[in-house]
């Protein structure tokens, strides 16, 4: 009788055995047949990376940015690879990267301007506030609240959304309450361009040492009122620009780069200091003895800084001279250099 029962309990434990492994196995078997099968379609469906992609996709930094206008840097590699995007898109890398991405592209790189952001507000703390803000520290947040708390409502909102935005850590904010852009870290992404909700940065040539930091449209009397730095529209820049590189429309100064000589008159006359000047000294042009008296600089000199007898060699007026240096890119003979602090700056550079 215990036999028989032993027998009976053994038959019941295989059946419930049984009847949990048999799905498993089903199951198991399947999957790997659905595994053997979508392995077997990846490596037919697969699609073949350009093997000159791959070798640009080397030299780039894999930040990812989104600076050169593509999703990240596998994007722009490939871009390149098939001509849609120019080998110095990359606005990290440097020369020497472009030159490698140009040449594994087969292509050659153009000459391009290298730009930098820049912040159009000098208000900060020279800023009135309108009423107390108390919600969270963000421009985008304090945006939302009657367009912010200072009186001017084009100006920045000091919270350094662009700070936070910043993949390279060029933007900090300053003593004055405005962002500071450290220009050798700067790589004109255009993060804190999108971050901004004022709009008031813009990437901007960085050889322009010039700019207007003020975006107000108000009247002289308004925009004075809320910003003792701002641009009141006054037009004493226009007129002292010697290559019309300035004009004023809705009572706020405009520099053209194109035609700024980085002479900084305007700079000098602005009253309010809505124009800056990041030249610390000026140079001056210097003529030589191998000048022949051919005048050609005499005639380029935007402000008669240069006379002389004919087939004679010519001097400078030191006290007219702002350092232009169009003279010196016009001599023929390479008589003229510039003499100062920011010939040797941008020599160093």
């Amino acid at each position: 009788m215990s036999h028989l029962l032993v027998v009976v309990l053994s038959a019941g434990l295989q059946s419930q055995v049984d009847a949990i492994a048999q799905p498993a196995l089903v199951l198991g078997a399947v999957a790997l047949v659905l595994g053997l099968g979508l392995a077997l379609a990846a490596k037919k469906l697969a699609v073949r990376k350009d093997p000159v992609a791959e070798r640009i996709e080397e030299f780039l930094p894999g930040a990812n940015c989104g600076g050169c206008g593509y999703p990240g840097c596998p994007a722009f590699a490939e871009a390149v690879a098939e001509g849609k995007a120019p080998p110095n898109g990359c606005l990290v890398v440097g020369p020497e990267v472009d030159e490698k991405i140009a040449k594994a592209a087969g292509q050659e790189v153009e000459e391009s301007v290298k730009r930098i952001a820049v912040v159009r507000c000098g208000g900060g703390h020279s800023a009135t506030d309108a009423f107390e803000y108390h919600g969270p520290p963000e421009c985008a947040s304090a945006m939302l609240v009657m367009g912010g708390q200072k009186t001017c409502p084009y100006g920045c909102l000091g919270f350094g959304d662009c700070v936070e935005a910043c993949p390279f850590d060029a933007i900090r904010m300053g003593e004055g309450g405005i962002p500071v852009v450290d220009e050798e870290s700067c790589t004109a992404c255009g993060r804190c361009v999108d971050a901004c909700p004022k709009g008031i940065i813009e990437l901007w040539p960085a050889e322009n040492d010039v700019m207007v930091a003020c975006s107000s449209k108000d009247k002289g009397g308004v925009a004075r009122k809320a910003c003792s730095v701002a641009c009141i529209g006054c037009r004493k820049c226009e007129k002292a620009c010697p290559v019309d590189a300035i004009t004023v429309d809705d009572f706020l100064a405009r520099i053209d780069p194109e035609k700024c000589i980085n002479c900084g008159l305007c700079a000098t006359e602005c009253p309010t200091g809505a124009i800056i000047d990041k030249v610390p000294a000026r140079p001056r042009a210097y003529i030589d003895s191998n000048c022949v008296g051919c005048a050609i600089c005499v005639e380029i000199c935007p402000l008669d800084a240069i006379s002389g007898e004919h087939k004679q060699r010519h001097e400078v007026d030191q006290e007219k001279c702002v350092g232009c240096g169009l003279c010196v890119s016009k001599c023929p003979t390479n008589a003229i250099r510039l003499v100062g602090a920011l010939s040797y700056r941008r020599s160093e550079g």
